[in-house]
């Protein structure tokens, strides 16, 4: 078992734009994109995009590529995340005879950057992926720390590969194109990691909530947070675990529901009632006081409507958890809160456990 807190708050200054040398923020992102695809090593250049990111975000991006860049659209949607549409996108770059000096850029959400990070990795046993995530949560999460895959048999991510981008561009433009749904499940995550690792920010934003007038600071602390976890564990033996904080049931309960027609939920939907079940398990086993647990459950429903299933569902739902990623053998491990702002992963939960806290959930 292990744990993982912040050693202090972390600050940043306004004028950052280039937060590593592969990884860019705010208004220089896009021009940085094209300096990069300029590169005389860059060949071929592919724009991968789904219907909505086709229609919205890709007019913004079109001035910053070049001119003989080719693009792939297709379906919108997590249930579209599937080895079917990698076949698609496969097949044009084949069809194209694409060589591995190609280049795809991925714009879109978590969907497409992952979906499109794993075509990349795998096409010709690797092509450079460019990552321009255009959702609230893929710029905070699903873009950064080479994680990759599609959704195989009803189960999230059960195919993929860690394979870092060349480069990843965010600019907080885009998510001028983004509903209030798609806005506020990307903000589950940003929520999760002042959950795992600060507490300040966390006291300090919940009154906020998602009353933001700047997205820029806060994608900036949750993108280097997740960086200092990810350098320190690139393949997720150990420390990064705490990043699933809320999946492990989370993933359960989308997973679930994706299979239940016209029940499907968004990401982050189902990671912030996860968060909820993993707090109640968390002060279960003793870790969490009955105020902090309080205290999330309170903010978390302040912000997102409660996920609707039934408790006759709830065994069913936990079976789920069988299949996710950090489990060893037969066991179900889960990442914990040792109190808000420090995380304990390698946790052992049981279907049952699993069950209960989804029940609780359910009666909130």
């Amino acid at each position: 078992m292990g744990n993982f807190t912040l050693p202090k708050r972390i600050s940043f200054f306004e004028t950052d734009t280039t937060l590593t040398d592969t990884l860019f923020l705010g208004a220089e992102a896009l021009p940085a994109l094209a300096e990069l695809l300029r590169r005389p090593a860059v060949g071929q250049v592919w724009v991968l995009a789904d219907a909505n990111t086709a229609r919205l975000c890709y007019p913004l991006l079109q001035p910053h590529l070049p001119p003989t860049h080719r693009l792939i659209e297709i379906p919108a949607g997590e249930e579209f995340k599937t080895l079917a549409t990698c076949d698609t996108v496969w097949q044009q770059l084949t069809e194209q005879n694409t060589d591995r000096h190609a280049v795809l850029v991925n714009l879109g959400g978590g969907v497409v950057t992952d979906l499109g990070g794993f075509c990349a990795a795998v096409y010709k046993r690797g092509i450079r992926f460019i990552q321009v995530p255009t959702t609230l949560l893929a710029q905070v999460d699903a873009s950064v720390g080479g994680k990759t895959g599609v959704d195989f048999l009803g189960f999230k991510n059960q195919l993929g590969v860690f394979q870092e981008p060349a480069a990843v561009c965010i600019d907080p433009q885009f998510l001028q194109t983004l509903d209030p749904r798609q806005l506020k499940a990307g903000y589950a995550e940003i929520v999760k990691h002042w959950l795992i690792a600060d507490a300040d920010a966390f006291q300090q934003n919940r009154s906020i909530g998602m009353f933001v007038e700047e997205w820029l600071p806060l994608i900036r602390e949750s993108v280097l947070l997740k960086e200092q976890v990810v350098a320190q564990d690139p393949l997720e033996s150990g420390l990064r675990k705490v990043l699933n904080y809320g999946h492990t049931v989370g993933h359960a309960l989308e997973s679930y529901l994706l299979l239940q027609p016209g029940r499907e939920i968004l990401h982050g939907e189902a990671v912030a009632a996860g968060m909820i079940c993993e707090a109640w398990l968390s002060r279960e086993k003793g870790l969490l006081s009955e105020q902090e647990l309080d205290t999330i459950e309170t903010f978390l429903f302040s912000v997102f409507e409660k996920v609707q299933f039934v408790t006759l569902e709830t065994e069913a739902i936990a079976e789920f958890a069988y299949q996710d990623k950090k489990n060893v053998g037969s066991t179900i491990n889960c990442t914990l809160l040792e109190g808000i702002g420090r995380a304990v992963y390698d946790q052992p939960v049981t279907p049952a456990e699993i069950a209960a806290s989804l029940r609780y959930y359910h009666r909130l």
